[in-house]
Order: C-alpha cells, then structure tokens, then sequence
C-alpha cells in the first residue's frame, strides 16, 4: 500500500486501483488508533490497594467478598465496592483461593540408593499374618538383601515395637558380621522403624539409615514384592494356629525362598547363588546346556545359539533415566 501511496503522486488513483484489484475505498481507508478511557466508575490505585489490604487482614482473611462487603456494613458503616469488583481485583492478584497462612508440606527427596554387592542396601519391613481368631495377627519382621534378593534375618512376634525392631536388627546383622560404614537398611515411615531405640541401635553399628517417602509405597518395591511372594505361596495358610506354627511356616518358606526360588529379577537363579557367588558357575553351566542343544538340533534356534543371562551387575532403588551418581558406600 505504500507503493500504492507514492505511485499516487504521478498516476490517477482510479488506474491505480485497477492495476492492484484493490477498491478506491481501501486505498482512502485510514486506520484510525484506538484510544481507550478508564471507565468513569473504576476504583484507582488507592481504591485498589485498600480493598487488597482489607481482604488479606487477618479481620477478613477467611471471608467471602460477600461476607466482607456485608459485615463492613454492618459492623464499620463502611463501603468499599461491590463483591464483584473485589472478585476481579483477587482474580488479577491470583488470590481467588485461601488467603489465610497455609501449612505447607515439606518436600522429600526420592530414595535412590545403589547396591553392587551383598550386605550394601537391606530393605526390611513388617507384615501381618493372620491368625487362629478374628483382629488377630502376628507380625512378620523380614529383611531382604537387595543384591541378592536372599533373606538375611527375619522373626515372627504378636507385636510391633521399637525394642523389637531394634532386637531384630541387631541379631541380623551380628549373625552376618555386618562391618561398620558398609550398609545402608532402607524401610519405609512406619512407628517401629522410626522409634528410637532403632535409631540409637544404627549409629552404634555405623549403619545408614533410608526412608520411604510418606504416603509412597513404591519407595520399598523390594519388601512389598517379597511379601506378595510370601502370600501368594500355594503353602500360605487361611491363618495360623498359633504364633510357633507361624514360625515354623516361615522357616520352610524362607529357606525355599533363599535356596529354590528361581528369582525372575536375577536371571531365574536363586537368591542364594547369587549371595554366595555361585552366579557364574551357574551361567556357566546353564551355557554348556544351550551349546549342546544347539549342536544337536540347530535347525531349532533361528536366531543362532542362546547365550544364558547373568544376573545385574547393579541393583538400584528408585533409578533416574538420565545420569544418577550412587550414595557413597565405603567397601573394605
């Protein structure tokens, strides 16, 4: 249009239209700027400001503009503006909402804890076994070597307490000789595993202490899959007759779950191979098997001979997708 306006200025305005196909009427069309005046009954600055002060005073922090334009009348003679106008005014300053001091929860971090080797990160927790008589269950303390998946300890008792807590961790880790400085035992935020004397008993020992965030289960997927694992054994009873008969189940399903279970997680071989350092005979074995089966029938393997899995090298709680750097853990 520009063009339009120079070309003007030595050819008629009507063959100039013409040449671009625009009409006559939008080459004089001459756009006028908008000017906009605040409204005669708007509040200013001060109005403003007062209205934000009243609203947020402690007097009124907890009141509807409804209420707070009703009880200025009636209990200070007093008008500030309409509900609708402190309506917009909280709208524009993102105080549609409580305006009183709110408890904020605290942030937690994610647990991210790393294991490489046995007795580095223990995960325990407590579940409850049914017993002879309705509300009446025992407790099952269980502590699971996250490297290995093998159990290291656990106790049955008719209670939860700190004490006990604490009596089950000291004889796990003096029946495994735990060195000081080298484990870190994971549980989630329940009373006994936050009770004093626990908390006492893991400085003495030199021992890390790890906490499922609250209100989140999957911070100690290690426990809760053991615990489906126990309930979901075709042995697992209605209930138990007494706390000894409890005991005496969970003494046979420990020492299946440590010497016969084939662990899905640890390339189908058992906690205790992999405890006790038998993973790569095994691999190795289980090789030799799939090599002589492929030579007897290779027509049978499509994709060439099977090569045996081992289990990981590393073990983690709660890995990051991107870049993750491990708790410190000092090895002797």
């Amino acid at each position: 249009m520009r063009l339009a306006v120079e070309a003007s200025q030595t050819l008629p305005v009507q063959q100039i239209c013409l040449a671009l196909e625009v009409p006559r009427s939008t080459f004089y069309y001459q756009p006028q700027p908008m000017v906009t005046h605040p409204p005669l009954n708007a509040l200013s600055a001060a109005e403003r400001s007062d209205v934000l002060a009243t609203v947020n005073s402690e007097r009124f922090c907890n009141d509807s503009p409804r209420v707070i334009v009703a009880r200025l009348a009636d209990e200070d003679q007093r008008y500030l503006c309409s509900p609708s106008s402190m309506y917009r005014i909280l709208k524009v300053e993102d105080l549609v909402r409580e305006r009183r001091a709110q408890r904020r929860h605290p942030h937690y971090a994610k647990p991210m804890l790393m294991a490489e080797a046995i007795h580095q990160v223990w995960s325990w927790d407590i579940t409850k076994l049914r017993g002879p008589a309705k509300h009446l269950f025992y407790n099952a303390y269980v502590a699971v070597d996250l490297f290995s998946r093998f159990i290291p300890g656990w106790m049955i008792a008719d209670h939860e307490s700190g004490d006990l807590a604490r009596q089950f961790v000291a004889q796990t880790c003096s029946a495994w000789h735990i060195i000081p400085a080298t484990l870190t035992l994971h549980a989630d935020n329940g009373t006994p595993m936050k009770a004093k004397p626990l908390y006492h008993l893991l400085e003495d020992l030199g021992i890390a202490k790890s906490h499922s965030r609250p209100h989140t289960s999957n911070d100690n997927p290690f426990s809760e899959s053991l615990f489906k694992t126990t309930k979901y054994h075709f042995t697992y009873p209605e209930h138990f007759d007494d706390i000894e008969h409890a005991r005496a189940w969970m003494h046979a399903f420990v020492q299946w779950y440590n010497h016969h279970h084939h662990h899905s997680a640890l390339a189908m071989m058992t906690p205790a191979d992999v405890h006790f350092g038998r993973a790569p005979v095994r691999q190795q074995a289980r090789q030799h098997v799939m090599d002589a089966a492929y030579v007897m029938n290779p027509q049978r393997f499509t994709h060439g001979v099977s090569i045996v899995a081992a289990p990981p090298s590393q073990v983690w709680l709660n890995p990051l997708t991107q870049e993750v750097f491990p708790l410190p853990i000092s090895i002797p």
